[in-house]
C-alpha cells in the first residue's frame, strides 16, 4: 500500500486541524443513517468484528472489520457517500479517515455507533 495506513489515523485528536493528517470527519446521527441507507449511492460499512456483525447489523451494511479495511481500501470502488459504523463511534472515525484518504466519496462516521442505534437490526439468522 503506497498511501496512508490505518496507523496514521489512530489516536489522532479530531480537533487539531493543523496536523497534516488530521482530517475532520463528518458525523451522522443514527436516524439520518436509517433514512439514507436505502439509497444505492450510500455504502454503510460496519467495521466491527464478524461475530458482532452476525449478531445484528444495520440492514444493508457491509462488514469490513477495521483490521481488514487497510488491505482493501485502495482497490475498492466506493459509493458517492460512505457511512462507517462501529461499537461506540470511535473506531469508525479512524475507518472514515482511511476511506477518505483513498476515495472521492463523502465519508461520515455514525455518531454514537451501535450503542446509539435504536432501529431494527438484521442478523445472519434472519
Amino acid at each position: 500500500m503506497s498511501g496512508p495506513s490505518l496507523d496514521d489515523f489512530t489516536d489522532m485528536p479530531e480537533d487539531v486541524p493543523d496536523l497534516p493528517q488530521a482530517t475532520m470527519i463528518g458525523k451522522i446521527d443514527p436516524g439520518d443513517v436509517e433514512a439514507e441507507r436505502a439509497d444505492e449511492s450510500v455504502d454503510v460499512i460496519d467495521v466491527r468484528d464478524r461475530d458482532a456483525y452476525a449478531e445484528g447489523h444495520i440492514p444493508g451494511a457491509e462488514n469490513v472489520p477495521l483490521d481488514e479495511l487497510e488491505d482493501l481500501v485502495e482497490e475498492r470502488d466506493w459509493s458517492e457517500t460512505v457511512v462507517t459504523a462501529c461499537y461506540l463511534g470511535k473506531s469508525s472515525v479512524q475507518a472514515a479517515r482511511l476511506i477518505e484518504a483513498y476515495s472521492d466519496a463523502e465519508v461520515k462516521s455514525m455518531a454514537g455507533g451501535y450503542e446509539d442505534w435504536t432501529y431494527d437490526l438484521a442478523s445472519d439468522d434472519s
